[in-house]
């Protein structure tokens, strides 16, 4: 987990394969298989959204794809929340990845906010 990074792109790919290293470290279950998957999903939409809102074609999508990137952002908390109640042997890991996706969801809002003011 490191040094912070301030490239949005590099930071949301640091906590995606950040989560893909945590995951392959998990005992197998039917439950922890399934809550990994969607995991994965969600930690790899935060970052590939956000390509997608540097590339966007209008301010409309712009946003949309931020806002986005801020449900995948939380969704990951919640994987990682029911991957902590079932592998507490994992509990400093997870929180540290829980605090990034944390924080990148308040970017992503902060990003949103701001914008709304400039275009009110």
């Amino acid at each position: 987990m490191g040094a912070r990074v301030y490239d949005l792109e590099q930071r949301t790919f640091i906590f995606a394969r950040n989560c893909r290293f945590f995951i392959r470290q998990l005992p197998g279950s039917i439950a922890v298989y399934e809550d990994a998957k969607q995991l994965v999903r969600s930690s790899g939409s935060v970052g590939a959204n956000y390509i997608e809102a540097n590339e966007s074609l209008s301010k409309k999508d712009f946003y949309y794809r931020l806002k986005v990137c801020r449900k995948e952002a939380k969704e990951s908390i919640y994987w990682l929340s029911l991957l902590r109640e079932m592998n507490v042997d994992f509990t400093s890991t997870i929180n540290a990845l829980i605090m990034e996706a944390d924080e990148l969801k308040k970017i992503f809002s902060s990003i949103i906010e701001k914008a709304k003011d400039v275009n009110s």
